[in-house]
């Protein structure tokens, strides 16, 4: 079995191919005519051993997509549909698909945003809860890429160390490590592809955020990470308290509170929570007369536009906003309950992200004294739980940290042009995605105040029009270029902690068009859906 590398009409990248030769060509780059009933193939040949080859070496791709899971399913899926004439790759470190989804397996994970936004906008979501379990959403993109036939274009355990521009051959070298799922061994890789598009998402894989507790090590009990959630960790009858407040946090009380002894989510201050139907009001009336399809699309702009208002709504009303959201949980928990103690924010709405709890799980187990909220400082760790700066002790038997992630930018891959190391943080950020003077590269970012799908797949669509252009035009480049100056903003214009810790890891915007990230999905859709490509602040050569 040997190599074959044809080319197509595109961005003339070749389309990599096995063939089964009856004997060994006489030396590399022989051109060989080769018949086999109907199909007739004029390829370069390059021989490695008589038996095999390994397809990455000195393998030459349209478009290289890094990561499997939502947002690379996604992109993957989108080549498919709008750019066939295009070969692409994607590359996983892990050895499965699904990123987040199938990485993160605490109990009760599931969406914090409604399934008709987060779901892809060309594979209609049809399951009845608007807030799915994380299984399902895990089952829903493999779903897609088995519909898609992606799996033959993934490769598994193929991390993504570097990546190198070439302004000589426009091409990037792409540096790649390929371990062995039956050993520790590792073999480095090289892959060149014609343009590169980022979808790692800005999470840290690696490690979670943990804040440094004193006294930590002194604990006799078991504490644990949610993002590292221990499969035989048994916690019934046990005393547990969930350290934490965001989305992760009251995802985990509703889901543990019927079997623990006793359940305490502490928190230092406390966060905005949103009740939220289960299944969309709407589901039921619209499929009495409407195919899947069309209420999916009626459910999704809906809920879109909903979402856009009540940002809206947040940032020149926080106020009403603040009292609707309040007057929502003091309804769940009933009069006589602490409401401005432990759910009333010492912020606007949406100066961090909303948690939704569906059909109210958190507050029904809250006021069925299944689980309790503290709101206090930690003062140190003991041997039997935690001491609290106001004097009072919380024993546990576990302690799971729901502190929150880490962020990382790009999936830590260290990109260069020219052999010059570059620095992200000196870029701006094109129309969400692409970098100021960068040439053929895309990053996948989704929005911070709705769900991370929409933009994804607005990403995605907007880059292979731009590949599309790129081929028919017969240009080898596209390049964002600053024309004059913009004032600097950060990219990710949001207070939640996990951002502030890693803000000046990430690139600028600016505050203008094209580089002012506007976290608006409707005037996004009208500029990269349906605008047109023509921007001055945009170069093809």
């Amino acid at each position: 079995m040997y190599h074959v590398r044809t080319f197509n009409k595109g961005l003339q990248a070749p389309i990599n191919s096995s063939l089964r030769l009856t004997q060994r060509p006489a030396a590399e780059n022989d051109i060989l005519d080769y018949l086999n009933g109907t199909y007739t193939c004029s390829a370069r040949i390059t021989v490695a051993s008589e038996i095999s080859m390994k397809k990455e070496d000195n393998e030459l791709v349209d478009v290289l997509i890094v990561g499997a899971g939502l947002a690379g399913v996604g992109s993957a899926c989108q080549l498919r549909r709008r750019s066939p004439e295009l070969s692409f790759t994607i590359l996983e470190s892990r050895a499965v698909s699904g990123g987040t989804w199938d990485l993160f397996r605490y109990p009760g994970i599931r969406s914090d945003s409604d399934m008709y936004t987060y779901s892809y906008g060309f594979k209609p979501w049809v399951n009845k809860s608007a807030i799915a379990d994380g299984g399902t959403i895990l089952e829903y993109i493999r779903e897609t890429a088995d519909e898609y036939d992606l799996n033959q274009h993934i490769r598994y355990n193929h991390k993504v160390v570097s990546a190198q521009w070439s302004s000589t051959d426009n091409l990037w070298t792409v540096t790649v490590t390929r371990s062995d799922t039956q050993s520790d061994n590792e073999e480095p890789l090289i892959i060149r592809c014609r343009f590169i598009l980022s979808c790692t998402g800005y999470y840290d894989y690696e490690q979670g955020y943990t804040p440094e507790f004193a006294g930590v090590d002194d604990f006799q009990g078991e504490i644990v990470h949610p993002q590292f959630w221990p499969e035989q960790l048994d916690y019934k009858d046990k005393r547990v308290v969930v350290i934490g407040s965001g989305a992760t946090a009251v995802t985990l009380i509703p889901s543990m509170a019927n079997d623990t002894a006793s359940l305490v989510m502490l928190q230092r201050s406390p966060t905005y929570i949103a009740n939220v139907p289960a299944e969309d009001p709407w589901l039921k009336p619209l499929s009495k007369f409407m195919p899947s399809s069309w209420v999916f699309r009626s459910i999704r702009w809906k809920k879109v536009l909903l979402q856009q208002y009540i940002y809206r709504l947040s940032r020149k009303k926080p106020r009403g906003l603040r009292r609707y959201l309040l007057n929502q949980v003091r309804e769940e928990l009933g009069p006589d309950y602490d409401v401005d103690t432990h759910f009333t924010p010492n912020y606007n709405p949406w100066d961090q992200r909303l948690c939704a709890v569906p059909d109210g799980d958190l507050f029904t187990a809250i006021r069925e004294k299944r689980a309790e909220v503290v709101t206090d400082h930690i003062d140190e760790f003991n041997a039997t739980g935690i001491q609290l700066k106001s004097g009072k002790q919380l024993d546990a038997d576990i302690i799971i940290v729901a502190t929150g992630l880490n962020l990382k930018f790009a999936g830590g891959v260290d990109y260069s042009i020219d052999e010059q190391k570059l620095d992200f943080t000196d870029r701006f950020i094109f129309r969400g995605m692409m970098f100021s003077d960068l040439p053929n590269m895309a990053f996948t970012v989704g929005y911070t105040n709705s769900s991370w799908t929409l933009k994804a797949d607005l990403t995605a669509s907007y880059v292979c029009r731009l590949l599309n252009k790129m081929a028919s035009g017969k240009y080898s480049t596209v390049t964002p270029r600053m024309i004059g100056t913009v004032d600097e903003e950060p990219l990710l214009d949001f207070d939640a902690g996990y951002v502030l810790r890693a803000r000046d890891q990430f690139p600028k915007q600016g505050n203008r068009l094209p580089w002012k990230n506007y976290q608006n999905y409707v005037k996004d859709f009208i500029t990269l859906r349906i605008g047109g490509l023509k921007d001055k602040e945009l170069e093809f050569r």
